[in-house]
């Protein structure tokens, strides 16, 4: 039969081993230590000096810790004596007897004296800790000045009347720009930020903030703090131009677009992301996408490739100064772009050229990668990162034109498969609008995101560049130049751009020539004579016609010019020399289309007043095709009734038969607001179109 053991009972105190002596423990330890060293100094003839020097070694050790505890002179004095009274009565003791009466009683007597003496200074200790805590607390209050307390109690006040959120204010901080300040607070309960962030508005209306001015918040420190920036001058009216300090930039440090109402810059990190840049003619699109290239210009990682189908304007300004007059790019300068394509043709070169540099890299450069022990190609330099800027890039990929369609499709493979390989993109787009910004290629992986208004309404849904961000309207930044930036690492606020003019441009070119770095040899060899002949000069010389464009005339690598059919109706003039035979055959040719497909006159002139046609294609049936959408969209308009309708649902019935873009609905529709055959009802997102027949005042 197995024994069974009981539990042991234990009765009586239980004592804490491991807890620290107080008064009386203390003083009791002290006392009993002494009796039985004086005892056995006595019983073994132990010289009694050595009880005073182990006592002063005691008192020395006692005083160093707590001065380095930091401790009061009285803690430090009492701690001192204690060793030392204890240690004359040890050394008196083994003289004279420790177990008289006379020894017995004046050791009792140090006890007591000992166990009061350290209670008096515990209790001095923690007064004095406490003092030291108010202390600090009252500096943080000399520091929250009158004004500070004021604003935080405003505040306070203002967020529990419009969110009905009782907060508590920890700090206002004034901006050192004076045009603001931020509210550092803490939220009660399980309450989040953006109960706050969607309120934004109505804060706004309640401080009475001036126009282009807002409160917004933020995350705080953690969950359960928030942080309201209040800007209370309107510094987005004010035209900031860019700084003249043209430093060596980094793409890896972030790449200055602006400042943000605080007078922070605002800066963009494309190393993996790629941008989307927003803005209606007039709201200085143009001007921001000069931003860009400087940064781009200013980084000596970066190569920055243009494409510009509008005759490549804004590719030109940066190449211009660096070119001779015969197109050659000078020696001591080179152009600020390292390449740009204002044709269809030249532009399908440099977006293979830029596939075929992805694909090398990943196979060329897989050694380098496993050594620096990374999946994304280290950029540097030597190795430099391609931003493909395309202006109005957004519209071509939601053209209908089969040649921007194969455009668009180059543009959409360079964004998937070219990230980790140092290939990025900058598109813009003249609205925020669905059809711009459908493409899931474009949402996911354009991160930074800059949106201008110029107080534009129409086609500028914020929701849809920054989806979740909360309190954002188009009417807080009616200026030129402002609007709203959003990154990964900055969530979307208000911003305003750097004005850059001409002269800048020219200054820049020249400041940061030695800056740029060239393309990698494996790039480079993958790039091909596309990218090795970029600035001969009959590839360049368009740049320097005077009389005609791009598309007029798109030369090829091999010098040759492209050919294509000599449409009449875009001629503005005769040839100025005599048509070679190789014309006159193209020309008979031409003549056998018209006869064969009967091209129409110009519409509404008469056949007397009809001049002399030139062989070539006539294109009225273009026209007649536009007008006929025109009238289609119109009948949709007057069919809608009182209720009205919008661009998107007249688009969307014009799709199938005429293929009608949303962007030219807007267009027919602003038109018939102007001249009376329609009337706008709203505004923003909410706008609807009724035909005059069906208008209230009708």
């Amino acid at each position: 039969m197995a024994k069974t053991t009981e539990p042991a009972v234990t009765t009586g105190p239980v004592w804490d081993w491991a807890a620290g002596h107080g008064p009386v423990t203390g003083a009791l330890s002290a006392t009993t230590g002494a009796l039985a060293l004086a005892t056995t100094g006595a019983a073994t003839g132990m010289p009694p000096a050595w009880a005073l020097a182990a006592g002063a070694a005691g008192a020395i050790g006692h005083t160093a810790t707590s001065i380095k505890d930091r401790l009061s002179s009285r803690t430090i004095g009492m701690r001192a004596a204690s060793w030392l009274i204890g240690a004359g009565w040890t050394t008196w003791a083994m003289a004279t007897g420790p177990l008289s009466w006379a020894a017995l009683g004046s050791l009792a007597t140090l006890g007591v004296g000992l166990g009061a003496a350290a209670r008096s200074c515990g209790l001095y200790e923690e007064a004095r800790e406490l003092e030291a805590i108010a202390t600090a607390e009252r500096q943080v209050a000399r520091e929250l000045s009158a004004e500070r307390r004021q604003i935080a109690a405003e505040w306070v006040d203002r967020v529990q009347r419009v969110c009905g959120i009782t907060l508590t204010v920890l700090a206002v901080e004034q901006w050192p720009t004076g045009t603001g300040f931020t509210i550092d607070a803490e939220l009660p309960g399980a309450t989040t930020y953006d109960r706050i962030a969607k309120e934004t508005a109505r804060l706004s209306a309640d401080a009475r903030l001036p126009h282009g001015c807002t409160a917004t918040a933020t995350p705080g420190i953690h969950q359960g703090r928030v942080l309201i920036d209040v800007t209370t001058v309107n510094v987005l009216a004010e035209e900031r131009t860019y700084p003249t300090d043209y430093t060596p930039l980094s793409l890896h440090t972030g790449l200055p677009w602006g400042v943000r109402t605080d007078g922070r810059e605002v800066l963009a990190y494309l190393r993996e992301q790629c941008a989307l840049v927003v803005g209606p003619t007039g709201s200085g699109k143009t001007n921001f996408l000069h931003t860009v290239l400087a940064g781009f210009a200013r980084s000596t990682d970066v190569l920055t490739w243009v494409i510009d189908l509008n005759a490549g304007s804004a590719g030109l300004p940066w190449v211009r100064p660096a070119l001779d007059a015969d197109g050659t790019p000078q020696r001591e300068t080179r152009p600020g772009v390292d390449w740009l394509a204002a044709s269809y043709e030249e532009a399908t070169l440099m977006l293979d050229a830029a596939v075929r540099i992805a694909k090398q890299r990943k196979v060329a450069y897989q050694d380098l990668m496993a050594q620096r022990n990374t999946d994304l190609l280290p950029v540097s330099a030597q190795i430099p990162q391609i931003m493909l800027v395309i202006d109005e890039g957004a519209e071509i990929l939601t053209s209908n034109d089969p040649k921007m369609r194969k455009l668009a499709a180059k543009v959409l493979e360079v964004i998937r498969i070219a990230r980790a390989m140092g290939l990025r993109t900058v598109l813009t787009a003249l609205g925020a609008t669905g059809s711009v910004l459908g493409n899931l290629m474009i949402r996911r992986e354009a991160k930074a995101r800059v949106c201008l208004t110029g107080g534009e309404v129409e086609g500028m849904d914020l929701s849809k560049v920054f989806p979740g961000a909360r309190g954002l309207r188009v009417d807080q930044a009616p200026y030129k130049g402002a609007g709203f930036m959003g990154t990964p690492e900055s969530p979307a606020g208000l911003f305003k751009a750097w004005r850059i003019l001409p002269s800048q441009i020219r200054d820049i070119v020249h400041a940061t020539s030695d800056m740029h770095p060239t393309l990698d040899d494996v790039s480079a060899k993958a790039a091909g004579d596309a990218y090795a002949t970029r600035w001969n000069p009959e590839r360049t010389a368009w740049m320097r016609d005077t009389h005609h464009t791009p598309a007029e005339k798109t030369p090829q690598p091999n010098g040759t010019a492209g050919g294509g059919l000599n449409l009449s109706a875009l001629r503005d003039q005769r040839p100025a020399t005599e048509p070679s035979e190789e014309d006159a055959l193209a020309a008979q040719f031409m003549a056998q289309i018209d006869a064969e497909f009967a091209t129409a006159p110009e519409p509404g002139a008469a056949e007397s007043e009809q001049p002399e046609r030139r062989p070539g294609l006539n294109l009225s049936a273009l026209r007649d095709e536009d007008n006929a959408a025109k009238d289609a969209a119109l009948a949709v308009l007057l069919a809608a009734g009182p209720e009205g309708t919008g661009a998107s649902a007249i688009a969307r019935a014009l799709a199938e038969e005429h293929g009608t873009s949303r962007q030219t609905v807007v267009g027919w529709l602003k038109t018939w607001t102007d001249d009376g055959t329609a009337v706008r009802v709203g505004t923003g997102t909410k706008a609807r179109y009724v035909h005059h027949r069906h208008a209230p005042e009708a």
